[in-house]
């Protein structure tokens, strides 16, 4: 994928789009481009190209060209699906999912405008440090997370790339989710000639084998092999594989002694095969991700209290 990728050239910086001026290139994959640009105003948005390697070309200058005749019709339907995604997206305004703020056609292709965020993915958090994220940390960001990811399938749509690179830290610790691009193939019956667009270790099984199945407990499973990477900083063994031969380490065995007997067993009920085996709701997850954290919280000392009391001895007459 990155040599196919290689062969189609970014915008250059210094690039007008419409009101957009292009200062850098953040990312690219099979599907898109994604710049760091300055609008009108001088602020920073984040800006996607629609630019699938395997049915489109830029060879030079701004302009895209279709590869051949026979990728045009999958080029326009995949460009009709783009904007779907961004039109779906721009109806959620939560704090925990990436704000789409326009999208516009341009050079032959179309464009997604975002709010830039700053801070650092989760993969980053996971490969900065020696040991695993510790439970506390796990239990807040993915219980913040799946308030986004509710209001994400109350809107019909699924996510279905969800993976610790796609969720971002912001500067104040809280996380949002980003990169919608496999989700617009939910949003029509059309079947599209583009390859699915998921995960390897990431990806429940539905997705490779039986895509009738997909829904909110396939977006389960992305949150669960997201949490089991916090403990093993790495990706988990890929769905695929495990339905021929079953070699997943529960998180319960390989995580016993470093995160609770309990947020283990939730790791695991989100990486079941069976998709009616997990959890079948964010709600039903992000409630047994609440519970015990609050009353583990509960149960810590609290540390004012006991300060209080040792300046209260020390402070007493002998």
């Amino acid at each position: 994928m990155q040599t196919a990728v290689a062969h189609n050239q970014a915008l250059p910086i210094g690039q007008k789009l419409q009101d957009y001026e292009i200062r850098e290139v953040l990312s690219y994959g099979g599907f898109s481009f994604v710049y760091i640009a300055q609008d009108a105003d001088k602020n920073e948005v984040a800006i996607k190209e629609y630019l699938p390697v395997s049915l489109a070309l830029r060879a030079e200058g701004a302009k895209v060209r279709v590869k051949s005749e026979d990728s045009s019709n999958s080029f326009r339907h995949g460009m009709k699906c783009f904007f779907e995604e961004g039109r779906a997206l721009a109806n959620i305004d939560h704090k925990n999912i990436v704000r789409v703020t326009n999208f516009f056609r341009a050079n032959d292709t179309v464009y997604m405008v975002m709010q830039y965020e700053r801070g650092q993915s989760l993969q980053e958090h996971i490969l900065n440090r020696s040991r695993p994220l510790s439970e506390s940390f796990v239990r807040r960001v993915f219980s913040e997370l799946l308030n986004g990811l509710r209001e994400v399938h109350t809107q019909k749509l699924l996510h279905l790339d969800i993976k610790p690179s796609n969720i971002y830290i912001r500067m104040d610790g809280t996380p949002v989710l980003l990169d919608f691009g496999s989700a617009r193939q939910t949003l029509t019956d059309i079947v599209s000639t583009l390859p699915p667009s998921y995960t390897p270790g990431f990806a429940a099984p539905e997705q490779y084998f039986d895509r009738k199945n997909l829904g909110p407990w396939s977006d389960i499973y992305g949150i669960g092999a997201s949490m089991y990477a916090c403990l093993v900083r790495g990706a988990a063994i890929s769905a695929d594989v495990r339905v021929k031969k079953e070699a997943y380490v529960p998180a319960k065995k390989i995580g016993k002694g470093i995160y609770s007997a309990n947020l283990l067993t939730i790791i695991d009920a989100c990486m079941e095969l069976d998709p009616l085996a997990r959890p079948q709701s964010v709600y039903a997850l992000q409630k047994a991700l609440l519970e015990d954290f609050s009353s583990q919280e509960a149960q810590k000392p609290n540390l004012p209290n006991l300060l209080d009391k040792l300046v209260t001895i020390l402070n007493k007459p002998l």
